[in-house]
């Protein structure tokens, strides 16, 4: 923090997302705060690093708190979900003013750009935030995710295309700010909306933007669902982390269930 508010562009690393605590006051009431408490006159343009998501690293090393960092005024919160969308959100991350949590999800990480089932340019310049992208085009319903959930979502939208259920998949990219009108937009377009989150269910990301939606089409008929994790600690053992953690097809039996 001192380092940015000096006048360089730090990037640091917390291994772990499950390790913030130890460094949260610095993350809650000093990164976040200082440009608000100094009246505009100071700044911190700092990017803050960490790994998240379930690669079957038990409770501890395994969560996404979204919602732990989405909460707070002063910070921007990225999450991309394919290599272009990494390079082009860390490049905007480091060029702009404020401060920037900036997550890396485990199995992108550990995964080759030719596996993925969505990869993005990989020639993308900085990717402004608050802009979202509409990975696949669809009339039924919208699901709206961020990280590895989108490839998730894109193999749902894939396995509902065979049944005749067109799917359209929208990538935040980043979680604050997030795209509002875009979501919202979609979501009247085909009157579904799932938003599909890997941090737990109960007051998360996926609420707020099911909350906003809802405010703002009074008088629509938009069926709303939430997708996320129960709210306990992330199993260990692989088999039940499967069945906690949002997948393809618990995704695609969401969204069935929801178009009923």
């Amino acid at each position: 923090v001192g380092m940015a508010q000096a006048g360089l562009r730090p990037v640091v690393e917390v291994m772990f997302v499950d390790f913030i605590g130890t460094c949260l006051d610095q993350v809650y009431n000093h990164m976040a705060k200082n440009h608000y408490m100094s009246g505009g006159r100071v700044r911190v343009p700092m990017v803050l690093k960490t790994a998240v998501g379930c690669i079957g690293d038990g409770a501890q090393h395994s969560q996404v708190l979204s919602g732990l960092f989405a909460h707070l005024p002063g910070l921007k919160l990225a999450f991309p979900s394919c290599p272009a969308d990494a390079r082009g959100l860390l490049m905007m991350a480091i060029e702009t003013d404020d401060p920037v949590i900036f997550f890396e999800h485990k199995r992108l990480l550990m995964t080759k750009t030719s596996e993925l089932n969505y990869a993005g340019d990989v020639y993308s310049a900085s990717i402004p935030f608050g802009k979202a992208a509409v990975v696949r085009s669809g009339t039924d319903a919208t699901v709206v995710a961020s990280g590895w959930m989108i490839q998730e979502a894109v193999d749902a939208a894939a396995l509902l295309a065979s049944e005749g259920i067109e799917i359209e998949v929208i990538d935040l990219r980043t979680i604050l700010p997030w795209d509002k009108d875009l979501v919202l937009t979609s979501a009247l377009k085909t009157g579904a909306l799932l938003v599909v989150d890997e941090d737990y269910l109960s007051f998360g990301v996926a609420a707020e933007i099911v909350a906003t939606v809802a405010e703002n089409s009074v008088g629509a008929s938009i069926r709303l669902g939430r997708h996320a994790v129960p709210d306990v600690p992330i199993p260990a053992s692989a088999v039940l982390e499967g069945v906690v953690i949002p997948t393809a097809s618990s995704i695609a039996e969401n969204l069935k269930k929801l178009l009923k």
